[in-house]
């Protein structure tokens, strides 16, 4: 499912129309990327949470040339599924 999908399944179930849908997942998926900026978590109970974690530094190797290289330290996105979301998938 793409975004254009989405916005239309929650159009259909919510009874707005597409272009108020497309603008409240617009304004949802902004919400949760400024939560994650200022380094935030949010949780959504039955669906998941989103977190930010640290990444350390560590020596990768370039699987063409075989040279080892430095790939540096970063913050990554993760996303932990919720039981609900997790029982519904089963």
């Amino acid at each position: 499912m793409n975004k254009t999908e989405l916005v239309n399944a929650i159009s259909e179930k919510a009874g707005l129309t597409k272009a108020q849908s497309k603008d409240a997942l617009d304004a949802v998926i902004a919400s949760i990327s400024e939560a994650l900026v200022a380094n935030d978590k949010v949780a959504l109970i039955g669906f998941g949470t989103f977190s930010v974690a640290e990444k350390a530094a560590r020596t990768g190797v370039n699987p063409a040339t075989k040279q080892k290289i430095e790939i540096p330290a970063r913050k990554v996105v993760k996303f932990k599924a919720g039981s609900e979301l997790t029982d519904a998938v089963k």
